[in-house]
């Protein structure tokens, strides 16, 4: 009869086999830690859902005014490295219209860029935030995006 100090042992063993971790053999550790990885490449964002705001002014130049602020905020994130991901959203029955994907590990953070849009700090889109967990490589789809659009914005 197996102990069962022994026997707790082998089980352990056992299940830690089968579960094994697989170790990557191409594994870059300054490259992890430059994109802020964690052992699984992975890391904190806050994925924001813009949709429809409280303010429902018609003034047409202002709301231009408003977003090209909008468009000119979102490329300012993105050269401070900020904003990874931004993009509209089709039609749908919640009111989304967009969203970002910021580089911050708070929602703090994400609130404090966020009001720096004229489009949402006038109320014309209001934001839901989320924190995220996704791949710390986001980021390196950068320098590769800017290199396929035809026409800009």
């Amino acid at each position: 009869m197996i102990k069962p100090l022994i026997f707790l042992a082998l089980v352990q063993m056992m299940a830690s086999t089968a579960i094994g971790q697989k170790i990557n053999p191409v594994y870059d550790s300054v490259l992890a830690k430059s994109l802020g990885a964690d052992d699984y490449g992975m890391k904190g964002y806050v994925l924001v859902m813009l949709k429809t705001g409280s303010n429902t002014t018609t003034d047409k130049a202002f709301i231009d005014s408003c977003f090209s602020g909008h468009m000119a905020n979102i490329g300012r994130l993105v050269e401070t490295g900020e904003l990874i991901v931004a993009g509209p959203l089709g039609k749908n029955d919640h009111s989304y219209r967009g969203i970002f994907i910021l580089n911050v590990a708070t929602s703090e953070k994400a609130e404090e860029l966020l009001q720096t849009d004229p489009a949402i700090s006038s109320k014309l889109l209001d934001a839901e935030l989320f924190k995220w967990y996704g791949s710390a490589a986001l980021p390196e789809y950068l320098p590769v995006s800017d290199k396929i659009w035809k026409v800009g914005f």
